[in-house]
């Protein structure tokens, strides 16, 4: 094989910089070297031959190494959140085993926090919320074990652990086992609480667990177990995720009766009570209609999937997590209908954009953008492709 020349390289840098629309100072900027030493490396007058360098412009022209030099390249590095994944893990084994070590606090600093946890966790902010949910962990569990505000700090933990550290372990692609913990902690604070609406929001990360282990029956049990009526708009948004939930079960375990079923009644709950926030739940119309294409997608229905697509305002979706499963979704659909894959590629780019951990580290997505790799043309739309493989860590 002829190594390439350091002139070919410069050749195809300055392309795909051309081909992005980004001037020099803007692409040397952010790969940290002046204008001047870029404009030379694109005309071949100094050698790229630093990995790191060819990394950064890589990473500063959002496309893969391989689009700029043929040589090998390792893949990127781990995503930020990555980095708190011990320190919740060890948060986690702590409490299980008595010992939380955090700090007794007043019901309110806790509370605020909580709220600055899930808020985060619906913006996508997922290096945030790795960031504060070891201390917020340990710091519930020890100020519930001191036995003041018992039961609104069991309230709050039930919350944290399903909105907030099931989610999170899920959206960074953590072990399923780990995230099981995360929801059998928050089964435990619901039951001694025995409230309706806490004992909902456990039984939806409950069924999520299950769902994950293949364990689709006792998922579809724990739901139907669970009541919480429609007696106020909270009750209704709340009734309506757990009815979205068993629509999921239900097409995972071939059930077309209950998939419409609960699919219908959700939608009639949505109506009725707009786009909301209960339980941080995100419910309303918009929501459903994500849903909806989650649901037919889980029954390999993707042309149906598509067209659902094309009736959901993505800018009507309530959150960024919302936005970015509606594009992921959206491509992951198209990915498998003819003559479509290229709008995959950009509806994926899209919801990457807006999250990466939940392309990136989505077992199915990654599955999908293999398959597009193996299809993939050099053009645009392709190189946009590796782009994205090369940033899930796929090989390019």
């Amino acid at each position: 094989m002829v190594a390439e020349s350091h002139s070919e390289i410069g050749r195809r840098l300055r392309q795909v910089r051309h081909a992005r629309g980004k001037s020099l100072t803007v692409i040397s900027g952010l790969a940290g070297i002046s204008p001047s030493y870029l404009s030379r490396l694109e005309s071949g007058e100094r050698a790229l031959d630093r990995r790191s360098l060819i990394v950064a412009l890589a990473n500063a022209l959002e496309v893969a190494p391989s689009e700029i030099t043929t040589m090998a390249m390792t893949t990127p590095g781990e995503l930020d959140e990555d980095r708190s994944l011990n320190a919740v893990r060890l948060a986690l084994v702590s409490v299980a085993m008595g010992e939380p070590r955090g700090v007794v606090l007043p019901i309110d600093a806790l509370a605020a926090r909580v709220t600055e946890v899930l808020t985060a966790q619906r913006d996508c902010r997922y290096a945030d919320v790795g960031e504060a949910l070891p201390g917020l962990i340990r710091d519930l569990h020890t100020t519930a074990a001191d036995g003041r505000n018992r039961r609104e700090l069991l309230h709050l933990l039930a919350l944290t652990h399903v909105q907030g550290t099931q989610a999170w372990l899920m959206d960074i692609g953590a072990s399923v086992d780990l995230a099981w913990q995360a929801a059998s902690l928050a089964k435990v604070a619901a039951e001694e609480l025995d409230a309706p609406m806490t004992r909902a929001v456990s039984a939806f990360g409950t069924a999520f667990g299950l769902l994950g282990a293949g364990a689709f029956d006792l998922a579809n049990e724990t739901l139907a177990a669970t009541e919480v009526g429609t007696d106020s708009s909270e009750a209704m948004q709340v009734t309506g995720m757990l009815t979205l939930a068993t629509s999921l079960v239900a097409a995972s375990n071939g059930n077309q009766t209950e998939r419409a079923a609960a699919l219908d009644h959700a939608a009639e709950l949505a109506e009725r009570t707009g786009d909301g926030n209960a339980l941080w739940f995100g419910f309303g119309p918009s929501n459903v209609g994500v849903w909806r294409m989650s649901v037919a997608l889980e029954a390999g229905e993707h042309a149906e999937a598509a067209r659902i697509a094309t009736t959901v305002d993505p800018a009507a979706l309530p959150s960024p997590t919302r936005q970015s499963a509606y594009w992921r979704e959206y491509g992951r659909a198209l990915a498998r209908l003819p003559r479509r894959q290229d709008e995959a590629v950009l509806m994926i780019r899209r919801a990457e954009q807006i999250s990466p951990a939940r392309v990136h580290r989505n077992p199915f997505m990654r599955s999908v953008i293999a398959e597009l790799l193996a299809k993939a043309k050099r053009d645009a739309v392709g190189r946009e492709l590796r782009g994205i493989a090369y940033r899930a860590g796929l090989p390019v």
